[in-house]
Protein backbone atom coordinates (compact mmCIF):
# COMPACT_ATOMS: atom_id res chain seq x y z
CA UNK A 1 0.00 0.00 0.00
CA UNK A 2 1.23 3.49 -0.77
CA UNK A 3 2.70 5.17 2.28
CA UNK A 4 1.43 8.56 1.14
CA UNK A 5 -1.83 7.43 -0.46
CA UNK A 6 -3.12 5.52 2.56
CA UNK A 7 -2.96 8.61 4.83
CA UNK A 8 -6.27 10.46 5.13
CA UNK A 9 -6.24 14.22 4.41
CA UNK A 10 -7.54 16.15 7.45
CA UNK A 11 -10.05 18.90 6.65
CA UNK A 12 -9.45 21.99 8.84
CA UNK A 13 -12.28 24.12 10.21
CA UNK A 14 -13.65 26.55 7.63
CA UNK A 15 -12.83 24.32 4.66
CA UNK A 16 -15.58 22.61 2.67
CA UNK A 17 -14.82 19.62 0.40
CA UNK A 18 -17.32 18.37 -2.20
CA UNK A 19 -16.72 15.24 -4.29
CA UNK A 20 -18.68 14.41 -7.46
CA UNK A 21 -17.26 11.17 -8.93
CA UNK A 22 -13.74 12.30 -9.91
CA UNK A 23 -14.36 16.07 -9.69
CA UNK A 24 -13.22 17.64 -6.41
CA UNK A 25 -14.18 21.16 -5.25
CA UNK A 26 -12.48 22.63 -2.17
CA UNK A 27 -13.67 25.95 -0.69
CA UNK A 28 -11.94 27.80 2.12
CA UNK A 29 -11.19 31.24 3.54
CA UNK A 30 -8.56 31.99 0.86
CA UNK A 31 -10.64 30.91 -2.15
CA UNK A 32 -11.89 27.95 -4.14
CA UNK A 33 -10.07 25.25 -6.12
CA UNK A 34 -11.56 22.62 -8.41
CA UNK A 35 -9.82 19.74 -10.14
CA UNK A 36 -10.59 16.57 -12.07
CA UNK A 37 -8.74 13.67 -10.47
CA UNK A 38 -7.99 10.23 -11.98
CA UNK A 39 -11.21 8.26 -12.48
CA UNK A 40 -9.73 5.04 -11.11
CA UNK A 41 -9.26 6.49 -7.61
CA UNK A 42 -12.15 6.31 -5.13
CA UNK A 43 -12.38 9.58 -3.21
CA UNK A 44 -14.71 9.94 -0.23
CA UNK A 45 -15.25 12.39 2.62
CA UNK A 46 -15.52 10.60 5.96
CA UNK A 47 -16.14 12.95 8.86
CA UNK A 48 -13.40 15.58 8.83
CA UNK A 49 -11.09 13.62 6.51
CA UNK A 50 -10.76 12.90 2.80
CA UNK A 51 -9.89 9.25 2.12
CA UNK A 52 -8.44 8.05 -1.18
CA UNK A 53 -8.65 4.34 -2.04
CA UNK A 54 -7.34 2.49 -5.07
CA UNK A 55 -9.32 -0.24 -6.83
CA UNK A 56 -6.45 -2.69 -7.34
CA UNK A 57 -2.73 -3.19 -6.82
CA UNK A 58 -1.70 -2.92 -10.46
CA UNK A 59 1.14 -0.59 -11.36
CA UNK A 60 -0.88 2.37 -12.67
CA UNK A 61 -3.29 2.39 -9.72
CA UNK A 62 -0.38 2.29 -7.26
CA UNK A 63 1.33 5.21 -9.01
CA UNK A 64 -1.87 7.28 -9.09
CA UNK A 65 -2.72 6.60 -5.43
CA UNK A 66 -0.03 8.73 -3.80
CA UNK A 67 -0.24 11.44 -6.47
CA UNK A 68 -3.99 11.83 -5.99
CA UNK A 69 -3.61 12.11 -2.24
CA UNK A 70 -0.86 14.75 -2.62
CA UNK A 71 -3.03 16.79 -5.02
CA UNK A 72 -5.96 16.71 -2.58
CA UNK A 73 -3.72 17.66 0.35
CA UNK A 74 -2.27 20.60 -1.62
CA UNK A 75 -5.76 21.82 -2.51
CA UNK A 76 -6.88 21.72 1.14
CA UNK A 77 -3.71 23.45 2.35
CA UNK A 78 -3.95 26.07 -0.40
CA UNK A 79 -7.48 27.22 0.39
CA UNK A 80 -6.78 27.20 4.13
CA UNK A 81 -3.31 28.79 4.46
CA UNK A 82 -2.01 29.33 0.89
CA UNK A 83 1.46 28.84 -0.56
CA UNK A 84 4.33 31.28 -0.95
CA UNK A 85 7.86 31.20 -2.31
CA UNK A 86 10.52 33.80 -1.55
CA UNK A 87 12.97 34.83 -4.27
CA UNK A 88 16.22 36.78 -4.00
CA UNK A 89 17.98 38.97 -6.57
CA UNK A 90 21.78 39.06 -6.58
CA UNK A 91 23.65 41.63 -8.66
CA UNK A 92 24.83 45.23 -8.44
CA UNK A 93 21.93 47.59 -9.16
CA UNK A 94 19.52 44.72 -9.79
CA UNK A 95 16.13 45.02 -8.13
CA UNK A 96 12.42 44.34 -8.37
CA UNK A 97 9.43 46.57 -7.80
CA UNK A 98 5.67 46.12 -7.82
CA UNK A 99 3.76 48.08 -10.45
CA UNK A 100 0.09 47.37 -9.81
CA UNK A 101 -0.39 43.60 -9.98
CA UNK A 102 2.76 43.20 -12.15
CA UNK A 103 6.35 42.66 -11.11
CA UNK A 104 8.98 44.85 -12.80
CA UNK A 105 12.52 43.44 -12.79
CA UNK A 106 15.67 45.48 -13.45
CA UNK A 107 18.21 42.68 -13.89
CA UNK A 108 20.95 43.90 -16.19
CA UNK A 109 19.07 44.22 -19.46
CA UNK A 110 18.83 47.52 -21.35
CA UNK A 111 15.15 47.62 -20.41
CA UNK A 112 13.06 46.66 -17.39
CA UNK A 113 11.27 43.33 -17.68
CA UNK A 114 7.59 43.45 -16.73
CA UNK A 115 6.14 40.15 -15.54
CA UNK A 116 2.35 39.82 -15.31
CA UNK A 117 1.07 37.13 -12.92
CA UNK A 118 -1.36 34.30 -13.56
CA UNK A 119 -4.79 34.58 -11.93
CA UNK A 120 -4.64 34.15 -8.17
CA UNK A 121 -0.94 35.07 -7.87
CA UNK A 122 0.26 38.10 -5.89
CA UNK A 123 3.70 39.64 -5.55
CA UNK A 124 5.07 41.22 -2.37
CA UNK A 125 8.33 43.12 -2.92
CA UNK A 126 10.44 43.81 0.16
CA UNK A 127 11.98 47.20 0.88
CA UNK A 128 15.06 47.70 -1.26
CA UNK A 129 13.78 45.41 -4.01
CA UNK A 130 16.40 42.70 -3.42
CA UNK A 131 13.82 40.08 -2.45
CA UNK A 132 10.17 39.37 -3.20
CA UNK A 133 7.53 36.78 -2.37
CA UNK A 134 5.18 35.02 -4.80
CA UNK A 135 1.93 33.91 -3.13
CA UNK A 136 -1.22 32.06 -4.18
CA UNK A 137 -3.60 29.26 -3.29
CA UNK A 138 -2.60 26.78 -6.03
CA UNK A 139 0.79 25.18 -5.32
CA UNK A 140 1.26 24.18 -8.95
CA UNK A 141 0.67 27.71 -10.27
CA UNK A 142 2.94 29.28 -7.61
CA UNK A 143 5.76 26.88 -8.52
CA UNK A 144 5.35 27.48 -12.26
CA UNK A 145 5.30 31.28 -11.79
CA UNK A 146 8.45 31.18 -9.66
CA UNK A 147 10.21 29.00 -12.24
CA UNK A 148 9.23 31.36 -15.08
CA UNK A 149 10.57 34.37 -13.13
CA UNK A 150 13.84 32.53 -12.41
CA UNK A 151 14.23 31.76 -16.14
CA UNK A 152 14.39 35.50 -16.90
CA UNK A 153 17.88 35.66 -15.37
CA UNK A 154 19.04 32.39 -13.76
CA UNK A 155 22.06 32.52 -11.42
CA UNK A 156 25.34 32.29 -13.29
CA UNK A 157 28.29 30.35 -11.86
CA UNK A 158 31.09 32.94 -12.20
CA UNK A 159 29.85 35.97 -10.25
CA UNK A 160 26.67 34.45 -8.80
CA UNK A 161 24.40 37.14 -10.27
CA UNK A 162 20.79 36.27 -11.02
CA UNK A 163 17.35 35.54 -9.62
CA UNK A 164 17.35 32.60 -7.20
CA UNK A 165 15.14 30.82 -4.70
CA UNK A 166 15.66 31.75 -1.07
CA UNK A 167 18.49 29.64 0.32
CA UNK A 168 19.51 28.30 -3.11
CA UNK A 169 23.23 27.62 -3.28
CA UNK A 170 24.89 28.46 -6.56
CA UNK A 171 27.95 26.40 -7.38
CA UNK A 172 30.71 28.85 -8.23
CA UNK A 173 33.44 28.36 -10.83
CA UNK A 174 36.96 29.76 -10.63
CA UNK A 175 37.00 31.44 -14.05
CA UNK A 176 40.08 31.78 -16.22
CA UNK A 177 43.35 30.39 -14.86
CA UNK A 178 45.14 33.74 -15.33
CA UNK A 179 42.60 35.56 -13.17
CA UNK A 180 42.98 33.33 -10.13
CA UNK A 181 45.15 34.78 -7.37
Amino acid sequence: MSRIGRLPVPIPAGVNVKVDKNHLVVKGPKGELARDLPEAMQISVEGHEVVIARPSDNRTDRSLHGMTRALVANMVTGVHTGFSQRMEIEGVGWRAEAKGPNLVLMVGFSHPVEFSPATGITFDVEKGGRAFTVSGIDNEVVGETVARIRRIRPPEPYKGKGIRYQGERVRRKAGKAGKVG
